[in-house]
């Protein structure tokens, strides 16, 4: 018996981005390693592209998420 069940037809209202597609689908047409999503509104989905830049952009610039230099060894 498998653990998961492999959800074939989404539910609608669930938006997905696919990236090996480049397009908006309603429901996970394509397989999770090849998707953004789920988001509520086909609008959102649309966005998915941008809105992983904007949050790229927002890790890149945060300090909390990069490491202190290391202090040089002494000698």
């Amino acid at each position: 018996m498998a653990l998961f069940k492999k959800r074939t037809v989404g539910k609608p209202g669930e938006w997905y981005y696919c990236l090996q597609h480049k397009r908006v689908e309603e429901g996970p047409d394509c397989p999770a390693k090849d998707r953004f999503g789920p988001y509520a509104s086909r609008q959102e989905a649309e966005r998915a592209m941008e809105t992983a830049a904007e949050r790229n952009a927002e890790w890149e610039t945060d300090p909390r998420w990069h490491d202190k230099p290391a202090d040089p060894p002494a000698n």
